[in-house]
């Protein structure tokens, strides 16, 4: 593609013409094809106009020959082949060093330093980040994706001056190639020193840097690629936690001048709370504030607070920790958890949210929403886009249309791998179902609004716009758990009155004859619940089902107890599954998901099987911290050169890639999010922030 996009350079609309472009224009091509194939009967003196720019003079004429020839050397096939073998055979470099403007600014800044003028601070000055890279050299073959990114970003930033340093050893072995390729025999001196010039010259001007782009393409694409990769690694573990069930949880958007915003909801979500408390301004009323924090908890039987991980949540968290240890919120028994708000800001002013909670201010929808990813991440985060939650590598320099295709299909998976309780989720989460969008998804939730909760998955079908093929794709993801159902049904009989048909005069409308009913208003009478819509068993599979189950003589009552569970391995320790398939005539792994289905608790969450996430009671800081000392946390991400570790300190740990030892990695290959981990700590610099660890052990 790079060759592609060098010879069709020239004909863009806009792009401006290349010197030999120019100089075939002005007729001088036959002159130069003559130079390479019998230069001794070449006369210059012919192609000299003197009225005319570019052929006034001998050297003008020479000039735009040379530039024809190194033009048709450079995009010559077998040249390109040889100097591509070349460049394989090679040690070639990336290489960066702090810019020129850069250095400038520096040296400026310690000049005036060194007369005890005071420097004003430029708030966005990130050039500290990177200093690894002020003086870097590796081998292109060695270069590793975050390297490569890093890189990119501090020249895109003006703060690195990178270059792809190509040994001359390849322009030595090139001129021996093209000197025995394009020069003539019997050539004369003159002509031999002229094509000589132009084989130089197609390297340095067009060669060189089209493989020194070529290079910095290719390292980006890959770099790029494995960014994506990572991203959506750890997306698909974050969106994997398992969820805190059945808890009040006290969401804390931190913050110091304008006070941290609170909001309290219920174990399904709903908000029973919200105020803001001034934690942090040194106000004598401060007792009051926290007062504000106790009586919502005592008010709400609340003992989990989930703290947002932006501005003060350290100051926050150590208010919390020193309440807690007071015991200051007793009877209750208070526990916190630090919870990413990445997102939360771009979402609290989106037009969900505004929908969501029209009459609450956007400050405070963020703290519900710290709350809410504590409860249920899944359902929370999906109505976030991807790329703002920060679990990536430099997933800002990445084209958008990749990582959104990409992270949007992670998305997808993990709903569909959850599945989703059709009477609890929003359009935001029924809309990654497979098989749905967003039109389908908002009259599936104004179906569940008109008609009352879902009572089976056959009522699918009456919703506007899903057709038999869209029920095939999303049945199987979808849930009909009786809690949800039997809860929404009261809330609606309470908040919706029943309406008396009337006249246009406000009379009642005398009771009619027969109605005439279509067939979606038939398929919503007389619906039961199906107990097999509680498990992850596709309707296809119903039939199949019920002959296993009555083989196995139980019945849908018995789905999730120990009987059938018993019933089912004293079944399989006869036969195997594969003979079981070919009976009941269908496939084994349809067969292994309806066995799978039949022991599972109703209301099982396969999210179950990941870590939980962590609570804390108390906390350290940075500076508490000692070498040698051994910690618990918490993989909080992952990248190519090691893991970020949450240890409780404010500041995340790293373990690099050389600190992972084989034998203590229980198996695994890499450490994932949510990892609970034993580490050493290593370095400690408070300055900068930095804290590297060695893995000791993965819990």
């Amino acid at each position: 593609m790079d060759d592609v996009d060098y010879l069709y350079a020239p004909f863009k609309t806009g792009s401006k013409r290349s010197l030999a472009e120019r100089a075939r224009e002005l007729g001088l091509e036959p002159t130069a094809m003559k130079v390479l194939q019998n230069p001794n009967d070449v006369n210059f003196y012919t192609c000299i106009q003197a009225s005319k720019e570019g052929l006034s003079s001998m050297a003008e004429v020479e000039t735009g020959v040379k530039h024809i020839i190194a033009d048709i050397i450079a995009k010559d096939k077998a040249t390109m082949d040889k100097v591509r073998d070349l460049c394989k055979n090679t040690w070639i470099k990336l290489e960066s060093t702090k810019s020129k403007k850069q250095s400038k600014k520096t040296e400026a800044t310690k000049a005036l330093k060194k007369e005890g003028v005071k420097i004003k601070v430029e708030k966005q000055d990130t050039s500290y980040k990177y200093e690894n890279y002020f003086d870097f050299s590796v081998g292109i073959k060695n270069a590793m994706p975050h390297q490569v990114l890093a890189i990119n970003r501090g020249e895109k930033q003006k703060v690195l001056s990178v270059k792809v340093n190509i040994p001359d050893w390849v322009k030595n072995n090139y001129i021996k190639y093209c000197e025995r390729k394009w020069i003539p025999l019997y050539s004369n001196d003159y002509f031999r020193k002229l094509i000589m010039d132009c084989v130089e010259d197609a390297y340095t001007r067009l060669i060189h840097p089209l493989m020194c782009r070529h290079f910095r393409s290719e390292l980006t694409k890959v770099a790029e690629k494995a960014s994506i990769e990572v991203f959506a690694t750890n997306l698909k573990r974050l969106l994997l936690t398992p969820p805190v069930r059945g808890k009040v949880v006290m969401g804390v958007d931190p913050g110091f001048r304008n006070g941290c915003k609170i909001a309290v909801t219920s174990a399904t979500g709903q908000i029973l709370a919200t105020d803001v408390a001034f934690l942090h301004t040194g106000q004598t009323n401060s007792d009051h504030e926290v007062n504000k924090v106790r009586n919502l908890l005592l008010n709400n039987s609340c003992e989990t607070v989930a703290i947002g991980n932006g501005t003060a949540c350290r100051e926050t968290e150590a208010v919390f920790s020193d309440l807690i240890q007071r015991r200051y919120f007793a009877p209750l028994n208070v526990m916190y958890c630090i919870v990413s708000e990445d997102g939360a800001s771009i979402y609290s002013v989106s037009d969900e949210a505004k929908k969501e909670m029209p009459d609450l201010d956007p400050n405070l929808r963020g703290a519900v929403s710290i709350a809410r990813r504590l409860q249920d991440p899944l359902v929370e985060l999906v109505k976030i886009e991807p790329k703002h939650i920060g679990v990536g590598m430099y997933q800002h320099d990445i084209p958008e249309s990749q990582l959104k295709t990409s992270l949007d299909g992670v998305t997808e998976d993990c709903v569909s791998f959850v599945g989703i309780d059709l009477n609890f989720c929003t359009v935001s989460l029924l809309r990654k179902v497979a098989g749905m969008n967003a039109t389908r998804a908002k009259n599936v939730i104004q179906y569940r609004e008109k008609n009352g909760s879902f009572k089976n998955r056959e009522q699918l079908k009456a919703v506007k716009g899903l057709g038999p093929k869209t029920y095939e794709q999303c049945a199987g993801f979808v849930r009909i758990m009786p809690i949800t159902c039997n809860s929404l049904d009261a809330c609606k009989q309470e908040t919706v009155p029943e309406e008396v048909p009337t006249t246009s005069t406000g009379k009642r409308k005398a009771a009619t004859g027969k109605t005439r009913k279509n067939k979606k208003q038939k398929l919503d009478e007389n619906v039961d619940p199906n107990p097999l819509d509680m498990t992850c068993i596709h309707p296809e599979s119903y039939g199949v089902t019920h002959q296993l189950l009555n083989r196995l003589k139980c019945s849908v009552a018995e789905i999730g107890h120990s009987d059938m569970i018993n019933t089912i391995k004293c079944t399989l320790s006869g036969c195997s599954v594969e003979w079981l398939a070919g009976e009941l005539g269908t496939g084994v792994p349809t067969l292994q998901l309806i066995l799978d289905g039949l022991q599972q608790p109703i209301g099982h969450d396969i999210r179950e099987e990941f870590e939980k996430p962590l609570f804390r009671r108390g906390m350290t800081s940075i500076n508490d911290l000692r070498l040698g000392t051994v910690l618990t946390g918490r993989v909080a991400n992952t990248t190519h050169f090691g893991a970020f570790v949450d240890i409780g300190v404010g500041r995340h740990g790293l373990i690099h890639t050389s600190n992972m030892k084989k034998e203590r990695m229980k198996g695994k290959k890499t450490l994932e999010l949510g990892d609970k981990v034993e580490v050493k700590v290593l370095s400690i610099e408070a300055a900068r922030g930095r804290i590297g660890l060695e893995l000791i052990a993965v819990n």
